[in-house]
């Protein structure tokens, strides 16, 4: 189920679809899952912990600009896309206060995560004080989240790589102004 959200979306994978690419008979998902709803919102949980824990690089060791350089410059598939992003392009996801929770949940621990290390950065005089950690931590996932939509529609990673670029100069310029 989580290959073929990422894939298709919530909307366009129907439980036949699911039964399929797992190889199992209907009887086993009926047992385990009242239905697509249900194993949607289990496989989203599942999914969007995943993803909130590839940013806990951000809470590692090191200095809290390395930590936040290291987790700009790990692999992502651009043409992919992000997993829990592409659900908010689901407008059955959207509609669903429960599965569009479980998604929103993921955003906020990610943003919480950035947040809290921005606050360090500050403090370790890695970043200039006047820097907003909650608006410098929406942007940065949102250059992240865009980087996805623009490799996309591009059917490149290059704009990925490029979104990325670009945040970590900003991020290096940024760092320039603390020591002036």
């Amino acid at each position: 189920m989580a290959e073929l959200l990422w894939e298709r979306g919530y909307a366009a994978t129907s439980p036949r679809d699911v039964l399929a690419r797992a190889e199992v008979g209907q009887g086993s998902m009926y047992h385990h899952f009242t239905g697509k709803h249900d194993l949607a919102v289990q496989t989203l949980t599942s999914v969007t912990a995943e993803v909130a824990a590839e940013s806990e690089l951000l809470d590692g060791a090191g200095a809290p600009l390395e930590r936040m350089m290291r987790y700009l410059t790990r692999p992502r598939e651009g043409i992919r896309g992000c997993r829990v992003g592409r659900m908010t392009q689901d407008p059955q996801v959207v509609e669903d206060a429960e599965m569009i929770a479980v998604v929103a949940g993921a955003f906020d621990t990610i943003i919480d995560r950035w947040r809290r290390v921005i606050v360090e950065a500050i403090a370790a005089g890695e970043l200039p004080e006047t820097v907003v950690p909650n608006d410098l931590a929406h942007a940065l996932v949102a250059v992240i989240q865009g980087g996805y939509v623009l490799a996309r529609a591009r059917g490149a990673q290059e704009p990925m790589d490029a979104a990325i670029r670009g945040v970590l100069a900003l991020l290096d310029a940024a760092r320039g102004d603390t020591a002036a």
